[in-house]
């Protein structure tokens, strides 16, 4: 894609008897986030490798912040390895990232699984909240997550939100907190990031996943027809108690209906 890409970290388990698999986060999450989930899918047969995107976990930082980075990125990483075609699995903004790889490259992925977002713009769904209490949050003074989650209290009403977030915050060498993301880049990229990743003309024909909460906003019925003309081979599986996480909020029942479609050679 003629862009500087990043030497990307990742989480591997699982063994390689079936193509990898690989997993994609969301906007302020990391690899960790798979993690119960990379255990269950493991069981399929499969390497996992689950990535910290740029600017995200253990992942270098870099000035610029796209879904264009963000591919060349994963494709980089592949590359490195040798891997390929391999299966692919993005959550949110990692969904975002993994529909712009498959429709861009077919033939590098065999199958595609995109958690709670649909190819559309999500201007109104933002996290700009979020992102103002978290720049809003000063570090020099702060003595302990708990006090980061009270603080962020006032912007983010929700329990588990902020929980999520300041798991982002972590501790240097001299005891002080920072942030493992990096921040300012993504505050500057957020309408970027909340914008369709998707060229007009996009399109995978290759085997594809969506998977829903029923509580979630994410992708809503009226999204059904863009999500499958672009990606006509796609089924539409939504877990009706699972929120915006599934993969975090409903273990069990992703990782069943995800292992079942796989397995499904």
């Amino acid at each position: 894609m003629g862009l500087d890409t990043v030497a990307l970290f990742a989480r591997t388990s699982g063994s390689a008897d079936r193509p990898p698999l690989l997993l994609l986060h969301g906007l302020l999450g990391s690899g960790r986030n798979w993690q119960t989930a990379a255990a269950d899918l493991a069981a399929t047969g499969r390497s996992i490798h689950a990535l910290d995107l740029r600017n995200h976990g253990k992942s270098p930082w870099h000035p610029v912040m796209n879904y264009e980075a963000m591919a060349a990125d994963v494709l980089a990483w592949l590359d490195a390895r040798n891997l390929g075609p391999v299966e692919l699995m993005g959550h949110s903004m990692g969904g975002k990232v993994a529909m712009l790889l498959a429709t861009r490259h077919p033939g590098r992925f065999r199958r595609l699984i995109v958690v709670d977002i649909a190819p559309k713009s999500y201007l109104s769904h933002g996290h700009r909240a979020e992102f103002a209490a978290l720049n809003e949050l000063r570090l020099d003074t702060l003595q302990s997550r708990g006090e980061a989650e009270m603080k962020l209290e006032g912007r983010v009403p929700d329990w588990g939100m902020r929980k999520f977030l300041t798991t982002n915050l972590e501790r240097d060498d001299a005891g002080a907190w920072r942030w493992t993301v990096n921040l300012p880049v993504l505050t500057a990229a957020l309408p970027e990031l909340e914008a369709n990743s998707l060229d007009p003309a996009a399109s995978y024909r290759g085997p594809t996943l969506f998977v829903r909460g029923g509580k979630s906003r994410y992708i809503t019925e009226t999204d059904y027809t863009t999500i499958t003309g672009i990606f006509p081979a796609a089924r539409i599986a939504t877990i009706a108690t699972a929120g915006h996480n599934p993969h975090m909020e409903t273990r069990a029942e992703f990782s069943a209906e995800v292992s079942c479609f796989l397995t499904g050679d």
